[in-house]
């Protein structure tokens, strides 16, 4: 059947495939195909399969949906690799998190329910923010808190979840074949979940506030040894209460809320801004199918939760209700929490929202919604400002002069090319420039919905939106063209265009347009970081998640930690600056990276004495009494100083190898 256009219409169908048209070139002009991971592909197109075949005698014998029934099987996968008892932790922190944001939230929000679960996250994590350090953090505590926010507010709890059931039904109806398709593309992204904790900021760092709350019930920041210790915690702090409540760190099942959440907000907004059933699962479908995203979900950095509470955002604001100021600011409060830049790049959608309800404005709900802002979203700064007299430790120390980092700003050169217009086409073919990737690990969707875009500059009902999104998304790229930081602005933007492009291409051209762009981008997905790179995904499946059957390859670290006696409370030093992977010993690693300038500074020097003096005095140093080698990057001054200190070897794991210090060592007893 032919469709007759008017000659607006197809203008608009050209300018939206002009995107298309720029990305196939670029496609060909760097000969993409050279990256692609076929392997990985087709490991996600077996899992696919896999998942489908498990689906199919559940849709015959309970006659559910497709996509009901392929979510019933990713679901079954993700507590078999994640564990049943972090899954349920995370069900109750989500379950009073709901209860706490559903008080006083406007009934017209968008995907209320997940909103109100953003909203409480933030208020559970914002709270604890101020109690870190107190011995309070024990699973007792925790189940008696979070049980009776259920029970007081279990009218409330129940209102909310009425009716979930049939909503999913009804839009699954609406479209059932895009349906099938997103779910089973958030599936595929929800298998970074399955992974062991393996990335390298997570085993240096973020693992660190969850492992003292689990070991020790309280965390102890030391700036001295780890200058982020003050750095914005809500995600690590989440992550610590839901290990608590579980007594095992929970990062899967965690990141597993924050992706369903996304997913839901991203329908959702989609079918706010005009969209339909269908224009809902493609939003859902390209976000799943953002390459970064399993990076993300694989690991404890702030750009997955951003996601989730950046989309929040923005539903709140498109309220019509104005009572939206309150929720608005709670949610930017975690955004702060998260990281300062995921709030400055936030600011956009706070200015967009004052402007669509200035007529009705509650001026005198402003000092509420500031303290409340202040309060949930400011711990980490207070407390760092107090004990290291720099609020943003370690950033912009060359204005605070903490005396726990050099008299300097915090830089890494390594990710200043330049700001343009020219990004978009560089991140994408031109990845490792901007982030710890391989070519085309950002995915395509930024040049392929280029189109899309300007097309939404161009019609005046949608752009404003246009606009501010796009701001939220180029914010974080002015000061440094790091690509991580603007992952979720990104995410926004696509989910933003979806409606526009739908409208623009057609029923039949968006589908080929939108299905086509998900799978080029799932082709592509394991180029989003060496983890996904690997065959990490495949010894996950096949060892059934067995974590001393993959360390070995990749962080054999870990397991050689567990070869010290649980009984010892020595210190472990790392020798290699970017293998510190200490962080789970809750405050007893130290590594010579430019975390621990003190220490990092003594390497460098030690590194130039052949004597081995210099690493021995490092020994005494550090007070370490345990050391952590990788035979093939010691120096002959690191070997020498093993030598003659008298160290012995333990363990070896790997390519890597744990040492103990005679006790007679200088500083093996600090």
């Amino acid at each position: 059947m032919t469709v007759d256009r008017t000659p607006s219409a197809r203008m608009d169908f050209a300018i939206a495939t002009a995107g298309v048209l720029l990305c196939a070139v670029g496609f060909a002009l760097n000969r993409m195909w050279s990256e692609l991971p076929w392997e990985r592909l087709a490991l996600s197109l077996c899992l696919a399969a896999l998942a489908g075949l498990l689906a199919w005698p559940v849709r015959r014998l309970l006659r559910w949906s497709w996509a009901a029934a392929l979510a019933m099987a990713w679901s079954v996968a993700l507590a078999l690799f994640v564990g049943v008892l972090p899954l349920l932790a995370v069900v109750l922190m989500a379950a009073a998190a709901l209860a706490i944001g559903s008080w006083r939230l406007p009934e017209d929000v968008p995907a209320r329910t997940a909103v109100a679960t953003a909203i409480g996250l933030v208020v559970i994590g914002g709270l604890n923010g101020w109690l870190l350090s107190w011995p309070v953090q024990v699973a007792p505590l925790w189940y008696l808190v979070l049980l009776g926010v259920v029970v007081l507010r279990r009218n409330a709890l129940h209102a909310s979840l009425a009716g979930i059931r049939g909503d999913i039904g009804a839009a699954i109806a609406g479209a059932p074949r895009w349906a099938a398709f997103a779910v089973t593309l958030a599936g595929l992204a929800s298998t970074a979940c399955w992974l062991p904790t393996m990335q390298v900021d997570d085993l240096a760092y973020h693992l660190g506030l969850p492992s003292q709350l689990l070991l020790h019930g309280r965390y102890a920041p030391d700036p001295s040894h780890q200058i982020w210790a003050f750095a914005p915690w809500l995600g690590d702090n989440l992550q610590g209460i839901a290990a608590v409540l579980a007594r095992q760190h929970a990062r899967g099942a965690v990141n597993a809320l924050w992706l369903l959440l996304a997913f839901t907000l991203a329908g959702a907004l989609a079918r706010r801004l005009g969209g339909d059933d269908s224009g809902r699962w493609t939003a859902v479908a390209l976000v799943a199918s953002f390459p970064p995203l399993v990076w993300m979900a694989a690991g404890m950095q702030t750009e997955l939760a951003a996601t989730a509470l950046l989309f929040a955002l923005l539903a709140t604001v498109l309220s019509g209700s104005r009572h939206w100021v309150l929720p608005a600011a709670v949610l930017f409060a975690g955004l702060l929490g998260l990281k300062t830049m995921h709030a400055l790049s936030a600011l956009p959608l706070l200015a967009c929202g004052a402007w669509r309800h200035r007529g009705d404005l509650a001026w005198r709900r402003l000092p509420v919604a500031l303290g409340a802002c202040l309060l949930l979203g400011g711990s980490s700064f207070v407390l760092a400002w107090w004990h290291t007299g720099n609020p943003v430790m370690p950033l912009f120390n060359d204005i605070f002069q903490s005396p726990f980092y050099p008299p300097e700003a915090y830089l890494d050169a390594r990710w200043f090319s330049g700001f343009s217009a020219r990004l978009p086409w560089t991140m994408t073919f031109d990845t490792p420039r901007y982030v710890e990737a391989f070519r085309g690990g950002i995915g395509f969707s930024m040049l392929a919905l280029s189109g899309v875009w300007l097309l939404a500059l161009l019609r005046p009902a949608h752009r404003a939106i246009a606009i501010t999104t796009t701001v939220v998304a180029v914010l974080p790229l002015v000061p440094m063209q790091y690509v991580r930081y603007t992952y979720p602005g990104l995410l926004l933007l696509a989910v933003v265009l979806v409606p526009r492009g739908r409208l623009a291409l057609g029923p039949h051209g968006s589908a080929w347009v939108f299905a086509g762009l998900c799978m080029l981008n799932l082709a592509f997905q394991a180029n989003a970081g060496w983890l996904h790179h690997s065959a990490a995904l495949k010894r996950t499946i096949r060892t059934l998640g067995d974590e001393t059957r993959i360390f070995p390859y990749y962080v054999p670290e870990r397991l050689l930690l567990r070869a010290i006696p649980a009984d010892d409370d020595g210190i472990v030093l790392s020798t290699v600056p970017d293998r510190n992977y200490t962080a789970e010993l809750g405050g007893r690693g130290r590594g010579v990276l430019e975390h621990d300038p003190t220490l990092n500074a003594a390497r460098a020097a030690a590194e130039g004495d052949v004597s081995g003096a210099g690493w021995r005095a490092l020994f005494g140093l550090s007070g370490a009494r345990w050391v952590l080698v990788v035979p093939h990057r010691a120096s002959p001054a690191l070997q020498r100083a093993l030598a003659d200190s008298g160290a012995r070897r333990v363990d070896a794991i790997g390519d890597a190898e744990l040492w103990r210090l005679p006790d007679d060592t200088e500083g093996s007893t600090r």
